[in-house]
């Protein structure tokens, strides 16, 4: 067990060095994008920070539908399951996602209280939710899942444990979001106080009292200089380039108005993207915000429908060059394009397009607003699809997550 769990990591670390690695070892760039692929080994994302609402809108998912998606923190995944697509294929280099996507699929097939899986994956942080798994998920799981969830972790614990004491706050984003809480009170500033307001208006008095000063602060003017600082947020070196081309005061401005628009763009009653970063964590009452997957409401048809979903430690270029061609009907990006070098791109848009089924759809976000493809994938591929300009404007204005340049929207054979 114990070679097979180093075959799992090995795996992992070669996509990501393949999908991240672009200069030389010893180079300034070749350290940082090695920090990067470091940081990225284990559990990075608890949770998934796209809008699966905003992603369902763009997919129009139908019942016979296989969507291909790659699965971060497998939030998303399940929300697809409310829209009744007949499969969805998950697709990860990260080993821990994997297990992470495993574990909630055993927890759906054992667990027949809505109360006993939100308070396991919603709460996430409560003695018997390590009862619940010891109990009824352990022996659900596969074995390379379950060595992982019961593997010891630096502290001597059981990795699974982490759902006694708030999910939420582990991986690499729980900690940056940590760590930015840590800093913004250092600093004389506590994001918490989001939490009290009642209307947008208050929203956005709290906003610029509490948390705009905090970005003309010497310190963070410094660690938004240093690329490493925000890996955390998933951005590789190749994206906070692209982020930083005015300086650190162009960078500063933009992660100031993705936080504002964070905090005051919307609701907060109905953000749970909201509630991880100033609360971290999902909000107490039964009826807070949360993922679809989550909500009481979803819970009978998300845990009858899970045998559809399949996981797979694959690149997604990879997988799809074992697919059938016309086999696809969607496919779900992420922001891993902003990873890749035009080699990378192009093979990957030739195996969506040949996978692609007539009308297929492909969705997928950026750290900057530019469109990303045009003059990097061929023409011969770009031009069998549709860019979909107004309808990517509209659905990225609707993304509560907030912190994406762009959502784009691609069209297999569609009219402009």
């Amino acid at each position: 067990m114990t070679q097979t769990i180093r075959a799992v990591k090995r795996t992992t670390n070669l996509g990501l060095n393949t999908a991240v690695h672009r200069s030389k070892p010893l180079s300034r760039a070749g350290v940082l994008e090695r920090m990067f692929t470091l940081a990225f080994s284990g559990l990075v994302y608890p949770q998934i920070w796209e809008d699966p609402v905003v992603d369902m809108a763009a997919l129009a998912l139908q019942p016979s539908d296989h969507l291909v998606a790659i699965a971060s923190g497998s939030c998303n995944i399940l929300s697809y399951l409310t829209a009744d697509p007949a499969k969805i294929s998950a697709i990860d280099l990260n080993g821990t996602h994997i297990g992470l996507g495993h574990l909630k699929l055993a927890a759906l097939a054992e667990i027949d209280d809505h109360a006993v899986f939100r308070r396991f994956f919603g709460q996430a942080q409560s003695k018997a939710n390590v009862e619940t798994y010891d109990r009824l998920i352990a022996p659900r799981l596969d074995a390379v899942s379950r060595a992982y969830w019961e593997g010891r972790n630096l502290a001597g614990r059981r990795r699974i444990e982490v759902f006694a004491r708030n999910f939420y706050r582990y991986g690499l984003l729980g900690r940056f979001i940590g760590t930015g809480h840590f800093v913004a009170r250092r600093l004389g500033f506590d994001p918490r106080v989001m939490l009290e307001a009642k209307t947008m208006e208050e929203q956005r008095a709290l906003f610029d009292r509490h948390l705009a000063p905090v970005f003309d602060k010497k310190l963070v003017r410094w660690l938004v200089r240093q690329p490493a600082s925000l890996y955390g947020l998933g951005i590789p070196p190749a994206q906070y380039k692209a982020l930083a081309a005015d300086g650190d005061a162009g960078i500063r401005a933009v992660l100031r108005h993705r936080l504002e628009r964070l905090a005051c763009g919307f609701d907060l009653k109905t953000n749970y993207f909201a509630w991880q970063a100033f609360g971290r964590g999902y909000g107490p009452e039964p009826d807070a915000a949360v993922p679809p997957y989550l909500e009481r409401g979803h819970f009978e048809a998300v845990k009858a429908r899970a045998g559809r979903v399949s996981y797979h430690q694959s690149a997604i270029t990879a997988f799809l060059e074992k697919q059938p061609a016309e086999s696809c009907n969607g496919f779900v990006l992420l922001d891993a394009q902003d990873w890749m070098n035009d080699a990378d791109l192009t093979a990957l848009w030739a195996q969506i397009t040949r996978s692609a089924a007539p009308g297929a759809r492909v969705i997928f976000r950026t750290a900057a607003d530019e469109r990303l493809l045009p003059g990097r994938v061929p023409e011969a591929i770009l031009s069998q699809w549709q860019y979909q300009e107004e309808r990517s404007r509209e659905l990225g204005a609707r993304d509560r997550s907030s912190i994406y340049g762009a959502f784009h929207l691609y069209v297999r054979g569609a009219a402009a």
